[in-house]
């Protein structure tokens, strides 16, 4: 069947098995579009939605994360740490948020991810001093991990809870400044961890850039994008015991940095989204790329708001929002 495109209205809110598929090659483009590849798709995307832009003017945004009625965001290049009501009003909840006063210019050194934990109270990586900090309900910031073994992490990027609620994260060198020639790496590798049950265990150790992290609906598999220098998303079979299988490309990318695997999210069917060059694809469990979100930014992450029934994706200077059909896999602890 031909590929169909249908160029999306920009509307600026006041408010498997065998071998791997690729990504179709990415290509710039100056308006919103989604490119139906399949037309499966009009059941998770109805043809005729709009992406909205509902906020801009930021650095490079990040690590987004629905908290009671906002969207939660880092801004990894600024350094600071927002929140943003869906009628586009922003506040600066933390400065400094990725726990350095300053640091030069263009450099991510500032918060990232975000995650609810089960008592209600957030964890937040943070680029900077390079670790994971727990957030009270004043956000007062304190150690929740920091290292391995005794040496010190590269800089958390994502986070997620399993179904069986351990907490699963990366840690690529993206926040040292000179990445893994860092003399300030102690780190010999760029990890995939688990927490669970107070010991943390590094199950993943030959990614060379892990960054986005996420679960199936039954916790069976996990999904890791793996930034560069080769660009794909690794699918892997999760053990009982919380180890996981020699893993497979479920999908690679053409193209180059900055446009690379990031975040990456799943709907309730298994459906994968994830970041990449040329914008955001939405994958079958069976491997097939159903559709693609082109935006004249650089898509770096995802997350569900309204019990899935909304998308917002972190794009460069920028956050959309896109509604769905079929509902996004929420996490696993929501306030």
């Amino acid at each position: 069947m031909a590929t169909v495109v249908m160029t999306v209205a920009l509307v600026t809110s006041a408010v498997a098995q065998g071998p791997p598929p690729s990504a179709p090659p990415p290509a710039k483009v100056t308006t919103p579009e989604i490119v139906r590849m399949d037309p499966s798709l009009d059941a998770i995307i109805a043809p005729g939605t709009q992406l909205e832009r509902v906020a801009d003017g930021f650095a490079f945004t990040e690590g987004p994360m629905w908290r009671e009625g906002h969207l939660w965001f880092s801004d990894v290049v600024g350094n600071k740490m927002y929140s943003v009501t869906p009628d586009g009003k922003y506040t600066v909840l933390i400065d400094h948020a990725g726990g350095l006063e300053s640091y030069p210019a263009g450099m991510s050194k500032g918060s990232n991810g975000m995650v609810t934990a089960k008592d209600g109270s957030v964890l937040m990586t943070q680029h900077g001093i390079r670790r994971i900090a727990h957030l009270d309900a004043t956000l007062k910031q304190t150690t929740f991990l920091d290292n391995f073994e005794g040496k010190k992490f590269n800089s958390p990027n994502d986070l997620v809870f399993a179904p069986d609620g351990s907490l699963w994260f990366t840690d690529p060198p993206y926040g040292l400044t000179m990445q893994d020639r860092d003399p300030a790496k102690e780190a010999p590798f760029n990890g995939v961890y688990r927490f669970a049950n107070g010991k943390l265990t590094a199950v993943i150790k030959d990614l060379r850039r892990p960054n986005g992290i996420g679960f199936t609906r039954d916790g069976k598999t996990l999904y890791v994008s793996n930034s560069g220098p080769e660009m794909y998303v690794e699918k892997y079979s999760v053990n009982a015991d919380g180890t996981v299988s020699q893993g497979t490309i479920f999908i690679d990318y053409p193209g180059r940095a900055p446009d690379v695997p990031d975040g990456l999210k799943l709907d309730s069917a298994d459906n994968l989204w994830s970041t990449g060059p040329g914008g955001i694809r939405i994958i079958s469990p069976a491997g097939k790329v159903l559709g693609q979100i082109k935006l004249p930014e650089t898509a770096a992450n995802l997350a569900w708001a309204d019990g899935g029934r909304t998308l917002y994706i972190t794009a460069s200077t920028s956050i959309y929002r896109l509604k769905v059909a079929t509902p996004g896999k929420m996490p696993l602890y929501v306030k």
